[in-house]
């Protein structure tokens, strides 16, 4: 069970949404979450494959993104940083 405030958990839902939606495609939103072994997958295939990788990982990005930002915070805390799902 997450000890975070409720502006500690909005502050990390915006954090992680926003860089979901900017900067999906290598991964910062796993980071901001602290899911590295997601994160350092997507940083790497993003980088590997020459574009191919970024694309499909930068929409996968922008739908985290804007799942993360249309939950609420209580449905935040219990799904990504009590339950600490990886994807979507």
């Amino acid at each position: 069970m997450s000890t975070l405030s409720d502006t500690e958990i909005s502050n990390k839902k915006l954090a992680a949404g926003l860089t979901g939606i900017f900067l999906g495609a290598f991964g910062v939103h796993k980071f901001v979450l602290g899911y590295n072994k997601p994160a350092i997958i997507m940083l790497v295939v993003s980088l590997l494959t020459c574009g191919v990788g970024y694309f499909v990982f930068q929409v996968i990005g922008i739908i985290e993104g804007i799942i993360y930002l249309a939950k609420s915070n209580d449905e935040f805390r219990v799904e990504y940083l009590d339950a600490e799902k990886d994807w979507f």
